[in-house]
């Protein structure tokens, strides 16, 4: 069996929009979640005829036919599904990486630490809108990356 499909752990923001990002480039792909996915997330991907599971993953579908994974940052690199994908030597990647994958020639600027991130990361968006650059905003704040990345595809901002 040929191993040909990128798939996608975690069906939350992240993970489907890693899922939309993958669909609109052309590869083909699977998107998994150990838990229920939301409604507004189910009706995504069924619109973009992503094919998806929830209440568990189906490791075989993974170890035989995965080329890479694409992981949500909810999902903990100590969880079995992943250590289990170490295992198999199938590369891991992040939705950040996998986002950053299709930028050209744009910045990404990151705010990092304990307190504050929301806030600064709001202000440098405003003030970078308010010149005119074409930013976006993404990550904690409640936006996926590779969303973003969708969307704009010149200067993208990462919170």
């Amino acid at each position: 069996m040929k191993k040909k499909l990128i798939v996608i752990l975690g069906g939350g923001e992240s993970g489907v929009g890693a899922a939309l990002l993958a669909k609109k480039n052309g590869l083909k792909i699977f998107l998994s979640d150990s838990g229920i996915i939301l409604n507004k997330y189910k009706k995504i991907l069924i619109q973009n005829e992503i094919p998806f599971e929830e209440k568990g993953h189906t490791e075989s579908i993974i170890a035989q036919k995965a080329i890479k994974v694409i992981k949500s940052p909810g999902i903990s690199r100590k969880n079995s599904i992943i250590k289990r994908i170490n295992f198999l030597g199938i590369p891991i990647q992040s939705e950040l990486e996998f986002g950053k994958s299709y930028l050209n020639h744009s910045y990404v600027i990151s705010i990092t630490g304990s307190n504050g991130k929301t806030t600064t990361s709001s202000i440098i968006y405003q003030i970078l809108k308010r010149e005119g650059i074409n930013v976006g905003i993404a990550g904690n704040i409640g936006r996926s990356f590779s969303k973003e990345v969708i969307k704009k595809k010149t200067f993208t901002y990462w919170k």
